[in-house]
């Protein structure tokens, strides 16, 4: 497993604060942990890209306990209700967080985190399977968790290894939380592989990320949708960076014209384009397009990782063998998790799932079996009779008006749609309209600063102010 590590003087972490930790260093902060006696109950994590924060969910995990992966900067109304609903007996926070938790008080403390202990600690029963918790999609605004196994971290983890080819060498820099799923793979899987991780918080669009970047030589980054939207608005396909070997995305479908850009770019320059498909519910990844491919099949998510399987099925639930035609998207695997969690009685539930996950995705397979999202089961409306996908408006509206973001939602026979560039409002709703085919009527195009979004970059439709 991930967290089984190995001591020696290879580098493991290098922080943009100037923190530089080899696994011998990383073993021993881990061994510490484990030293403290933390009895199997639930850790809430609070996490940021450092190497204490990476050191502290090792020495949880190899303790035997249970975290639930949370950001620093979770809002104390968001915490404190996933405080109230799961009443965990530990709390691992940044040293300058840590006065802040009523009914707590400090159990020990490792590098720049404290480890603080329920004052009257209530046991919680954990399933003796259950490994770690996740939210959904990178929000805490829910007590909804995943559940995911040992099993389900090992199997997607050495996956990703596979498939992606890590090798020892590679030196990773962070782009994503490591609470959320797709930052956390990228460390799990670059720790697996005895890699290098580089730690920032600073985003892409900061001079701070590109210095570290290059000083520190990073072969690989991975981003969502949103990140390669605003790594084009940043001239990155001018950038000079030789260290740089490849490049994945996820977190959502990338406008193929888009894929194409960066497929285009890298192939020209010798470096690899990966697009990768996964959700929280199946641990991180459940597919993958090859690089060689990723001209050729600009659009698609690609084909099942290793060790799992994708099949369609129409309204009634049978399989769909034709290429083609959309069904709804299920993948079946190892890594597919257990169910969710949202209270904390279950968290003593066992397997719900049992490796077979209807991922809510609707697709389609060529030809040559490739998959293609075409949208989610739930977005969409129908417009005067007519089913309209709201994801698929929102690419071809990102590849239209690239200097602004949009996001749709709505009603039957009413759309709305935010914009943030308030002097395009009239264009949009033309646009919509010339693209549809249906009267501007049923476009209601409004102006928004910002587009609510989670710390990974997904949409918050529920946040728009309908």
């Amino acid at each position: 497993m991930f967290y089984d590590i190995e001591p020696d003087d290879k580098l493991a972490l290098v922080s943009s604060a100037g923190e530089r930790l080899t696994y011998r260093d990383l073993a021993e902060e881990v061994d510490r942990i484990v030293g403290f006696g933390l009895e199997r109950d639930l850790c809430f994590h609070l996490c940021e890209n450092s190497p204490s924060s990476v050191a502290g969910y090792l020495g949880i995990m190899r303790s035997g306990v249970v975290p639930l992966l949370l950001d620093r900067k979770t809002t104390s109304e968001l915490l404190g209700g996933l405080l109230a609903t799961y009443a965990p007996r530990y709390l691992s926070v940044p040293a300058d967080m840590a006065e802040g938790f009523a009914g707590y008080h400090k159990h020990d403390e490792y590098m720049s985190y404290v480890i603080l202990e329920a004052d009257d600690p209530k046991p919680c029963v954990l399933h003796d399977d259950l490994a770690l918790l996740l939210t959904t999609s990178g929000s805490t605004g829910s007590p909804k968790l995943v559940r995911q196994s040992y099993r389900n971290l090992e199997s997607n983890t050495a996956a990703i290894v596979e498939y992606l080819g890590i090798g020892s060498d590679e030196r990773a820099i962070t782009t994503l939380p490591m609470n959320y799923t797709y930052g956390h793979s990228i460390i799990s899987s670059h720790l697996l592989a005895h890699a290098t991780i580089l730690l920032t918080d600073d985003s892409m669009n900061m001079k701070p990320f590109w210095t570290f970047f290059k000083q520190e030589e990073a072969t690989s980054f991975g981003g969502v949708p949103f990140t390669y939207q605003m790594l084009k608005r940043v001239r990155f396909f001018k950038m000079d960076l030789p260290s740089l070997r490849y490049m994945t995305q996820a977190g959502g479908k990338l406008p193929p014209e888009l894929h194409t850009e960066f497929a285009t770019w890298a192939a020209e320059r010798g470096k690899r384009f990966i697009v990768m498909y996964g959700q929280t519910e199946a641990t991180a990844r459940m597919g993958y397009l090859p690089a060689e491919k990723s001209i050729e099949k600009a659009g698609s998510m690609g084909i099942a990782i290793p060790g799992g399987t994708f099949t369609l099925i129409d309204v009634d639930g049978k399989a769909i063998t034709e290429p083609n035609v959309t069904g709804e998207l299920v993948y079946e695997g190892d890594n597919v998790t257990l169910g969710y969690a949202q209270c904390r009685d279950d968290l003593a539930k066992g397997d719900e799932r049992h490796g077979r996950l209807e991922t809510g995705d609707m697709a389609r397979f060529d030809e040559d079996g490739y998959f293609y999202i075409v949208g989610r089961k739930k977005r969409f409306l129908k417009i005067f009779g007519n089913r309209v996908n709201l994801d698929e408006v929102d690419r071809l509206l990102a590849t239209a008006f690239e200097d602004m973001n949009s996001a749709s939602t709505g009603v039957d026979d009413r759309m709305v749609t935010f914009v943030t560039d308030e002097s395009k409002v009239d264009a949009v709703r033309q646009w919509l309209s010339d693209t549809t085919r249906l009267s501007q009527s049923a476009f209601d195009v409004r102006y928004i600063s910002e587009i609510p979004q989670n710390e990974a970059g997904k949409v918050l439709y529920k946040n728009l102010p309908l």
